[in-house]
């Protein structure tokens, strides 16, 4: 039991020490939205870097994300980013909900590939794009952490002079069809090393239909996009192999920011969140599930 006089003394003692206070201390301490939108040190003093409304943003209360148009399977679905639809759409949605934003708070920029890496200014938050994190675009640009870990794969024709190779000399003697300012293109050239020119595209159809109309032996894309291409693009194709890069070092794709954007720890912090619970490895089943299997080819 208490005494009335102790209970007394206590409740004096309790307002001289909210009266003595900082202002700042008493408003946090009242303030349960402010506690639990504390940063990662856990302290309820001071606001989350990563809170969403102290975020630098292009259009503020709006997360504006980049991408090209077309966007293909199976990172994408129906040409439409914001349906959240296919591998790299369900990741951005993913990102942005850790950040605090709705689906109708997020809204999507129309951004040619090689113009989401290339020096300047932006006008996406961050892009994503199937954009491989290299040294030399990192001059320019900034990166995330690495959302997918990816390989190059070969496509051809059933029966061509290449669909049998069962490793990297099989496809010396090639004519291979490639995009430009991609790393499979740098990978060809780093780990095949073929012996006659490459056919370089600007556009990723362009290399498809290049195959198709058997202009080219091969293409290179990467793996997921190469089961898309023999599922839905190429009819009598298939997938000859996968391969890694030269540096032996894997190869990811990463959120991409303008040079200097303080979002990207924001970014890193919420790609470390969906990895920690398992989120995120359960959207690449979802939607990158069947690229799997492929033969290695040494």
């Amino acid at each position: 039991m208490v005494r009335p006089s102790t209970l007394i003394a206590l409740g004096a003692l309790a307002a001289t020490a909210v009266a003595c206070a900082p202002a700042s201390e008493t408003t946090t301490q009242a303030s349960p939205a402010s506690s639990s939108a504390s940063g990662a040190s856990g302290s309820a003093t001071a606001p989350s870097a990563c809170a969403k409304d102290g975020l630098a943003l292009k259009t503020p209360g709006k997360l504006t994300i980049g991408t090209d148009k077309p966007a293909y399977d199976p990172w994408f679905s129906d040409d439409d980013p914001s349906n959240g639809k296919g591998f790299e759409s369900a990741v951005a949605y993913a990102v942005a909900g850790q950040l605090g934003f709705t689906r109708d708070e997020v809204t999507w920029a129309t951004v040619k590939f090689d113009s989401a890496f290339a020096p300047g200014a932006k006008q996406f938050d961050f892009d994503v794009n199937q954009v491989s994190v290299t040294p030399d675009r990192a001059k320019v640009v900034d990166f995330s952490k690495g959302y997918y870990t990816v390989k190059q794969a070969v496509v051809a024709l059933d029966g061509s002079k290449v669909a049998s190779a069962t490793d990297l000399a099989g496809l010396k003697d090639a004519k291979i069809g490639v995009q430009v300012g991609t790393t499979s293109l740098q990978a060809v050239k780093d780990v095949i090393q073929p012996s006659s020119e490459l056919n370089v595209y600007n556009e990723q159809i362009d290399a498809v239909n290049a195959l198709k109309n058997k202009q080219v032996d091969a293409v290179v894309v990467d793996l997921p996009t190469a089961f898309y291409v023999t599922a839905a693009q190429v009819e009598n194709s298939k997938i000859v192999g996968q391969f890694g890069a030269a540096s032996g070092e894997p190869e990811v794709f990463g959120a991409v920011f303008e040079k200097g954007s303080p979002l990207v720890s924001c970014v890193d912090e919420a790609i470390d969140k969906l990895t920690a619970s398992g989120e995120l490895a359960k959207i690449e089943t979802e939607w990158l599930g069947s690229a799997a299997g492929a033969p290695e080819l040494k």
